[in-house]
């Protein structure tokens, strides 16, 4: 369903940031440039796109007199946004829509699940492509990409599942355990990046000491842990890790504290990203660890608004009531690189001169850089990432705290404080 954008709808976000950025201009009466978005707004992933539509307004309003493109001229454009509902066929099903029925220009990939299908049809459609949010091994290699050569038309920036757990060592590496770490994987592609043996997290653990106890793979709907939480235990394991989204983490934890399983830390891929994570934990939440993305304290500026990381989280916040949440910052950078690009292609209607702006487009954006042009990785632009606990406060409408920990990966972000064990904050 496209969205309309109501003229009230437009007075309500005209005093928003992103409105006031350009001036009122008369408007090409051309045919409008099409911006497919493929989101997740329901489903067991629906966290992840919880900022999404709130977005959407801003980036309308700030497209309200078109795109400004080369050689001067303004270009009405329409987005229609898509949710993929955190199901596999469905993400299909809205890729096919807004590639072969609605033809759009650009498609833009919020939810790192949808990327390999909407890669897949871009590339043989010729349809330009950024997607984000799920490793970059995730979006190359399940379409037997080779990374000196890319894809014909799909691109992705995202960190790596190898920088994750290069993350997640330093951070162990400061303080004292026995390295027996205890590791589960949601059977989808991001867990089977994390999986990889020798791209993801049992090579890097090899490689930086630490011996692996794996409780596998497991399926979406999977409510029942045991046999992992005991295989943990009697191995000894003091770290827990792996890849699994928070209401997984949920029930694993229940289960693990039935069996008096401890470990000293817990730090876990995509369940510890946002508040809510927290709120449903409880206390238990206290010194949870997780990689981090982005937060308010990154030295980061958007390249649409100027506006600071702080200064995106306060504007959320402030419009909201709601706290502030990772995939914030990458949702705004998406907007960021595919406008970028239509804006320096020689002819933003040549979905080829699209493409190959993208691959020599290197930007400054809210999450860090974004260097398509210079990454060694073909069609991947690698993003800063850093190590994070979360640490209860006394503030009731903020419980918890994301601080960072260690930033061994980019030393630009800056370090609130040092990892703790779980048996030191309880």
């Amino acid at each position: 369903m496209t969205h309309t954008f109501s003229p009230r709808r437009r007075t309500l976000l005209a005093g928003g940031t992103l409105a006031a950025t350009l001036p009122s201009v008369a408007i090409s009466q051309d045919k409008p440039l099409k911006i497919g978005y493929v989101t997740v707004l329901s489903g067991p992933r629906a966290s992840f796109g919880m900022a999404d539509e709130w977005h959407l307004g801003r980036i309308r309003a700030l497209l309200k007199d078109g795109i400004e493109v080369a050689g001067g001229k303004r270009i009405p454009v329409e987005i229609i946004m898509r949710d993929n509902q955190s199901e596999a066929n469905r993400s299909l099903q809205v890729v096919q829509e807004l590639v072969l029925r609605e033809k759009v220009d650009l498609l833009l990939v919020q939810d790192g699940d949808a990327t390999t299908p909407a890669g897949q049809l871009c590339d043989v459609h010729g349809i330009p492509m950024v997607s984000t949010m799920a490793p970059w091994q995730s979006f190359l290699f399940t379409r037997n990409g080779n990374m000196s050569k890319g894809f014909p038309f799909s691109f992705h920036f995202f960190w790596g599942a190898d920088d994750v757990v290069k993350q997640f060592a330093a951070m162990w590496d400061s303080v004292k355990t026995n390295k027996q770490v205890g590791t589960l994987y949601i059977d989808n592609p991001a867990g089977q990046a994390f999986a990889d043996p020798l791209r993801g997290m049992p090579g890097v653990l090899r490689q930086a000491g630490y011996k692996e106890s794996t409780g596998g793979f497991f399926k979406m709907s999977t409510d029942d842990f045991s046999n992992q939480v005991n295989r943990f235990k009697n191995a000894g394991t003091q770290i827990t890790s792996g890849f699994m989204y928070e209401s997984h983490f949920a029930t694993f934890w229940k289960q693990a504290q039935q069996a008096a399983f401890r470990p000293e830390i817990v730090t876990a891929a995509g369940a510890f990203l946002f508040p809510s994570s927290m709120k449903s934990l409880g206390a238990a939440g206290n010194g949870m660890s997780t990689e981090v993305w982005w937060t308010p304290a990154f030295p980061f500026r958007s390249s649409l608004t100027g506006q600071t990381a702080k200064d995106l989280a306060a504007d959320w916040e402030k419009s909201t009531g709601k706290p502030w949440t990772q995939p914030l910052g990458y949702a705004h950078a998406l907007w960021e690189v595919g406008l970028a690009a239509l804006k320096r292609a020689a002819d933003p209607r040549d979905r080829k001169s699209v493409r190959d702006a993208l691959r020599e487009l290197t930007l400054d954006t809210i999450v860090g850089k974004v260097d398509f042009k210079g990454s060694p990785i073909k069609s991947v632009a690698k993003t800063p990432i850093a190590g994070g606990q979360w640490r209860r406060t006394n503030d009731s409408s903020r419980p918890f705290e994301l601080v960072v920990v260690n930033n061994a990966l980019a030393s630009e972000i800056p370090v609130a404080d040092g990892l703790k064990l779980l048996s030191q904050l309880t």
